[in-house]
């Protein structure tokens, strides 16, 4: 079972403008965990080990869990519409390899249901352009390109909308993601103080393990990414064994030839290690103990025979749900129906509150008048 910190939220300092949300008669939210994958290229080790084996353990736990395929978010940079709709199934069918059971979780796709972007046009209206300009992933994403799409700037609105809309309480989150939350934590707050409580304050669940740090083979002093250059950077869960051999073979270590853990000064060997671990269940210390007759070099092969016997049932799996499409899109219509149920109730209340639309007052008025 991964161990998951949960991050507290600043306490809370009593103001005019905040004596709402710091009230002691402030609702008690029901525990819900929402959270999102993007449907660009394949699923590597790092998705899987740091956030899909999370998502089951989760599921498995009995928590009410939601899960989203975010297409709309894919589409902030340039898309292939056939390559994409190819992703959005190959997605779906590595989240059921991987163990996610459309009975126990709600799992749908994004564009499927209309209230996330309804509720994330809402909430720009709250949100400073100064706020959006600081986020991390923005600068990051923006100095790849030279003209800057409106929809990358506001991504981590629509990411709040995806949250919020769920009244969710709880979201695991890698580190590097734990700014955009405090987004939708702010938005939460500042919604809840203008117009009543409306949304609970959501909590970052991060894996207190190696889980989520899953380096590249190639620079191993950054995160593995399914956007990198070069594909020997990245184990795909779809990964032929030939192949795993192969990119663990070329991965980036050092010129010391003992099997040491040590991320700082060793991170290329270490990552090696950590990747071994979490495939094996046994821990670093015990790996290098258990390897101190082979160098680096051979030590390589170890490392792929266990990703190899790992990856192959959930491969095989990926494989034969790609063959039923239809059973794919199945899984995320009737995702999408429950919901698009629990959207359009938290649409309706904000609506309401806001004074946008025909209020329940004023349709029983209509009503009144068409009697008369």
């Amino acid at each position: 079972m991964i161990a998951i910190r949960v991050l507290q939220p600043v306490k809370c300092v009593k103001s005019l403008n905040s004596r709402l949300f710091c009230s002691a008669k402030k609702p008690t939210w029901p525990r819900k965990i929402f959270s999102g994958i993007q449907p660009t290229g394949g699923l590597h080790i790092g998705n899987y080990l740091g956030a899909i084996s999370q998502w089951v353990n989760l599921q498995n736990a009995g928590e009410d869990v939601t899960y989203c395929i975010v297409d709309l978010h894919s589409i902030t940079l340039p898309q292939d519409p056939a390559g994409l709709r190819e992703n959005i199934l190959g997605v779906t069918a590595s989240l059921l390899a991987c163990g996610i059971d459309p009975k126990k979780s709600t799992l749908f796709l994004q564009s499927d249901v209309k209230q996330h972007a309804e509720l994330g046009w809402i909430l720009g209206c709250h949100t400073t352009m100064a706020r959006l300009g600081h986020l991390p992933q923005f600068k990051e994403k923006s100095a790849k390109v030279k003209e800057i799409p409106l929809g990358l700037f506001v991504y981590p609105v629509l990411q709040a909308a995806d949250i919020l809309l769920y009244k969710a309480t709880h979201v695991p989150v890698g580190e590097d993601q734990v700014q955009h939350l405090q987004l939708a934590q702010h938005l939460a707050k500042t919604f809840n103080t203008k117009f009543g409580a409306t949304f609970p304050h959501c909590h970052a669940l991060v894996a207190d393990d190696l889980s989520n740090r899953i380096k590249s083979l190639r620079e191993p002093t950054r995160k593995m990414s399914k956007s990198d250059a070069d594909p020997k950077a990245t184990i795909l869960l779809t990964d032929s064994p030939d192949a795993v051999v192969e990119k663990v073979k070329k991965a980036v270590t050092d010129f010391t030839s003992a099997v040491t853990f040590d991320p700082e000064n060793r991170p290329g060997v270490s990552n090696l290690i950590t990747i071994h671990s979490l495939m094996s269940q046994w821990s670093p210390e015990e790996i290098c103990e258990m390897n101190t007759d082979v160098d680096t070099g051979k030590y390589k092969a170890r490392v792929a025979e266990a990703v190899v016997e790992h990856l192959t049932p959930i491969r095989l799996r990926i494989e034969d749900f790609r063959r039923h499409p239809d059973y794919l899109c199945q899984v995320l219509d009737e995702g999408a129906q429950v919901a698009t149920e629990l959207a359009e109730a938290t649409i309706q209340t904000v609506k309401e509150r806001l004074g946008l639309g025909k209020t329940t007052h004023s349709r029983q008025e209509c009503k009144k008048i068409e009697e008369n």
